[in-house]
């Protein structure tokens, strides 16, 4: 049996990979060692920038009917409100989805398989990878399915989507650099009444630890996060009714938990990869990366992990491209990853600190900077752009090129481009940008010039002169574009290349050095 791509592992990540393969026309078999999809929720806040994606997918909608709208998030300080983050003001004007949707892996999986069905391709369960050997020109895999029939399958390329015990990350004898924490996890899914600020994200802080209360579907819905008590680490067969008295000791008569579907322990790892590419071989998702639950970041850097190697693993499956493309993956993924850990390992270890003193600082001094800093309208800003992942950016790096003569605050190269509506022909309305543009191919945007010197690359390129216009005019001012001005936007919206004047030359060599695409001057 032969494929072009082998994914390992059908969580969130992998499947996410397979829809941008298999929508791009490559070859996809994808695998998973468990008998089904998840039945837990697992996982649950989706990001602004995962919807942004989800949009292009054709499952955004779908999203949102299922899942719950977050539009603030409310820091309490022994039993007291101490600041609220009013998401869908911090992320106005950045993105369509200025909120946290409250959805769960199980969910966002079957949203995720739904769509990859209709590419007529179906996870392969209860099928688990056992041997792997890689080549020159591709991979041996051998599968074992249900039942113990193995088969060998011969694939290009390989994308380890399978987990924080990653076969392919040991195979690949890729180190996992990191630590547990001696902490545990609990989580439970809840039908509660308390001080919650209703359909918001509720952060309770407390002299001995913390609790998250995140809004779900249905009335009083809440899944619950917080810390095991220590008494209670090592104890097999924990339930709900283990862990009330300690959230009782520290909310009170005011929180009454009326019943509970789900409850399940989780030991914290934090660990990165040391790298993602090994040959033919790539990790994603938790097989590269895992840390702390705090600011629900894990699922969404998997699904942006496979969103930025879909594209270019699509390009050189098609020969459009040159393999040396796919060393950016781990270029531009593995510093997001050592930042997100980074960051989420210092507020893990500020919210779990035990102590006297680190109670009174968590409870007391943070919580009053929390609550001065969040009354400014940019640290909002910034706040959102950071949890919702709309502010990574690639700058800096090889496919990052140009921004010269930019005036200051103009979006750069290796910057996501921002959601903007514009007029994109003469006497139109104005689309949304993040709707009129197909993320399957390369866009130029030309602000006050023609097309003079744009490349011929087929369906791969679309080209947008956008006209004078007052509306126009307007959005260049609030995003500080110049005119005249250029944009080429890969297909994962970040900005590859961009300047005042465009010059065939500077195209040529982005497009054909960098990229390695057969250009109209190959």
């Amino acid at each position: 049996m032969n494929t072009q791509v082998l994914i390992v592992g059908a969580g969130p990540t992998g499947l996410m990979l397979a829809n941008q393969l298999a929508r791009r026309g490559v070859g996809v078999v994808i695998v998973d060692r468990h008998a089904g999809p998840a039945k837990e929720t697992r996982a649950l806040g989706v990001q602004a920038r995962t919807l942004e994606i989800y949009r292009h997918l054709g499952v955004v909608d779908r999203a949102l009917e299922l899942g719950k709208r977050g539009t603030g998030a409310n820091i309490w300080a022994s039993g007291r409100r101490m600041a609220r983050v009013p998401l869908g003001q911090a992320g106005r004007g950045r993105t369509p989805y200025p909120f946290i949707l409250v959805l769960g892996q199980d969910d966002n999986e079957r949203l995720l398989g739904d769509r990859l069905r209709e590419d007529g391709v179906e996870v392969r369960w209860s099928t688990e990878l056992i041997e792997l050997r890689q080549e020159d020109d591709g991979v041996t895999a051998v599968l074992r399915g249900e039942g113990g029939a193995e088969e060998r399958l011969r694939a290009d390329w390989v994308a380890g989507c399978d987990g924080a015990h990653s076969f392919i990350r040991e195979h690949c004898a890729v180190p996992f650099i990191g630590a547990p924490y001696e902490h545990v996890f609990y989580v439970a899914d809840t039908v509660s009444t308390g001080d919650m600020v209703p359909d918001e994200v509720n952060v309770f802080l407390w002299k001995r630890g913390f609790h998250l209360f995140f809004p779900m579907r249905g009335d009083d819905h809440w899944r619950i996060v917080g810390i095991l008590p220590a008494a209670l680490r090592d104890r097999d067969g924990l339930g709900l009714a283990d862990v009330v008295p300690s959230l009782e000791a520290e909310a009170g008569d005011s929180l009454d938990i009326r019943s509970c579907q789900w409850f399940s322990t989780y030991r914290i790892h934090h660990r990165c990869a040391a790298r993602f590419r090994d040959g033919r071989c790539f990790l994603l998702g938790d097989a590269a990366h895992i840390h702390s639950p705090v600011g629900a970041q894990g699922m969404n850097t998997g699904l942006q992990d496979a969103y930025n190697l879909g594209w270019k693993l699509a390009l050189v499956c098609a020969g459009r491209a040159r393999a040396a493309l796919l060393d950016t993956y781990e270029e531009e993924r593995l510093p997001v990853a050592r930042r997100l850990l980074a960051t989420t390992d210092r507020v893990f270890k500020f919210l779990v600190s035990d102590g006297w003193l680190a109670g009174l600082i968590r409870t007391q001094v943070m919580a009053r900077l929390a609550a001065f800093a969040m009354r400014r309208e940019r640290l909002q800003a910034f706040a959102f752009r950071i949890v919702s992942q709309t502010g990574i950016h690639y700058r800096g790096t090889s496919l990052a090129r140009g921004s010269a003569g930019m005036p200051r605050g103009a979006p750069r190269a290796g910057e996501r481009f921002p959601w903007a509506r514009l007029v994109l022909r003469p006497g139109a309305p104005a689309s949304d940008l993040y709707e009129v543009l197909d993320d399957r191919r390369f866009h130029l945007l030309l602000f006050g010039q023609g097309a003079e010197g744009a490349p011929d690359l087929g369906d791969l390129l679309q080209v947008h002169e956008v006209p004078d216009d007052p509306a126009n005019t307007a959005e260049r001012a609030r995003l500080r574009i110049p005119s005249p001005a250029f944009y080429l936007l890969r297909p994962d919206g970040h900005v590859g290349l961009c300047g005042r004047h465009l010059q065939a030359a500077d195209l040529e060599a982005w497009l054909g050095q960098r990229l390695g695409l057969a250009t109209a001057w190959a």
